[in-house]
């Protein structure tokens, strides 16, 4: 029996799936791949790199975050530093979700320190102050906003479960950079000498 995709009912004349038979045999061939059936339609390695560079963008600005965290002091420092861990947690989420989905595609995630800041996409850039460590986050985020961008473009509709999970992390990342974007924005609306305290 089929359903029909129009009207969600049982319709023997149009076949929605493939033919039963042959889906139960394509699952029981190459079984060690897992998630990653015959279907897959995108570049496994090229994703599975994608990732691990993504990962590693995410693990840089854990580390950034935190450290911002630590360090930010002056009269609005303690708002802006319950930002930062937020977004650190956030971003240590992120990391967890794509390591989890690497391993689903057969891949092993990238968590060796080693190289981490050249396989980011984003650079750890400490500021020296308040506002630059803002203007530091905020670069970031940009950078991570294109660089999710272009790996959506890129993996279309050949990994619906990654693109969903890259357009979810997109959208975090948005509102980080809009956030960020705020928090200047109250820094710059401060007299000189209140700004110079941060």
């Amino acid at each position: 029996m089929n359903i029909s995709p129009a009207s969600g009912k049982a319709d023997a004349a149009t076949p929605f799936l493939s033919d039963i038979a042959a889906l139960r045999r394509r699952a029981r061939e190459h079984i060690e791949q897992g998630a990653v059936t015959p279907s897959y339609s995108a570049n496994r390695q090229t994703v599975l790199g994608l990732l691990n560079q993504a990962l590693a963008t995410e693990l840089v600005c854990v580390l950034r975050y935190r450290r911002h965290y630590f360090m930010a002091e002056g009269l609005l420092a303690e708002a802006i530093k319950k930002e930062f861990m937020e977004h650190a947690t956030e971003e240590q989420q992120h990391a967890d979700q794509i390591a989890e989905r690497i391993v689903q595609l057969g891949g092993d995630p990238d968590f060796n320190p080693n190289g981490l800041t050249s396989r980011s996409h984003s650079e750890y850039r400490e500021g020296a102050d308040l506002e630059a460590m803002i203007k530091e986050d905020l670069i970031a985020e940009r950078v991570a906003i294109e660089s999710y961008r272009e790996m959506i473009d890129f993996i279309k509709d050949h990994d619906h479960t990654t693109r969903r999970m890259l357009e979810r992390i997109l959208e975090v990342e948005e509102e980080h950079a809009e956030e960020l974007t705020s928090m200047l924005k109250g820094l710059a609306s401060l007299s000189p000498a209140a700004a110079g305290a941060g």
